[in-house]
């Protein structure tokens, strides 16, 4: 039991700004990272959907609460995922070799095509969250869970492209696959039962499709998962979640 806690508290520790107790970083006690890792996830959706709530109640216009809930997942994750994101899209608009790209990937300056797409994403996401209505705010909360889900799956699938803190954590931690079935079971009761079922259920198809082109992706250019083409994927998921959930709620609204 002090292991899974410890366990707990690295995965909340490395992956977002939430206070933690101090606990040693070995071995035994990374154990089980990768299995708490999606309840970092939950704990951004549960924030997420507070900051909604609140300033539902405060009457806050749309824009604003917009503003607030796009900013809610990198405030509380400290935007380390958000750093992979930008380290990646440098890497891949370089059109240089493996070699050269995993060197890219390591530089800790972020490039022009860093800046450029991650403006273009801050905009996409916060424009499809403009459109969000307050029957999809638990529907884009589970979100969090289900693109963490994903992430450990793809970091326990995927070989090591080179030595990092992604590959220490592959190497001391496990994710199996009841663990992912729990999670997804789990997001699939929160969209079923308190969200909106069908935007929740294409949300979910669509983050499974880009859950393999991502894994192709990372093989063919970069033989293999890094932590930062992990930051990479969630980050991108994140807004496939959001832009799912948001078109699939249109296009019901339309037909239906």
């Amino acid at each position: 039991m002090k292991q899974l806690f410890s366990s707990c508290v690295i995965a909340f520790s490395t992956y977002s700004r939430i206070p933690m107790p101090q606990v040693e970083w070995n071995e035994k006690n990374m154990r089980h990272t990768l299995a708490f890792f999606p309840l970092v996830g939950a704990a951004v959706g549960l924030i997420f959907w507070l900051v909604d709530v609140i300033g539902y109640q405060l009457g806050l216009g749309m824009v604003l609460r917009s503003a607030l809930l796009t900013a809610v997942p990198v405030v509380v994750t400290g935007g380390i995922h958000l750093d992979g994101y930008c380290d990646t899209v440098d890497a891949l608009a370089s059109h240089a070799s493996r070699e050269k790209k995993l060197e890219i990937l390591k530089d800790s300056s972020a490039g022009a095509f860093a800046v450029i797409w991650c403006a273009v994403w801050f905009l996409a996401y916060f424009g499809f969250m403009t459109e969000k209505g307050g029957n999809l705010t638990i529907t884009v909360a589970a979100g969090f869970l289900l693109s963490r889900t994903l992430s450990a799956l793809a970091i326990e699938q995927l070989p090591s492209a080179r030595a990092g803190m992604g590959a220490t954590l592959k190497s001391g931690s496990r994710f199996p696959w009841w663990v992912t079935a729990l999670y997804v079971a789990v997001y699939l009761a929160v969209v079923l039962l308190m969200g909106a079922p069908v935007p929740g259920l294409v949300a979910l198809v669509a983050a499974g499709v880009f859950f393999f082109i991502y894994k192709r992706m990372a093989l063919k250019v970069f033989g293999g998962f890094t932590g930062d083409l992990a930051g990479w994927f969630l980050t991108v998921c994140e807004l496939v979640i959001l832009a799912a959930v948001i078109l699939t709620e249109k296009v019901v609204t339309l037909w239906f």
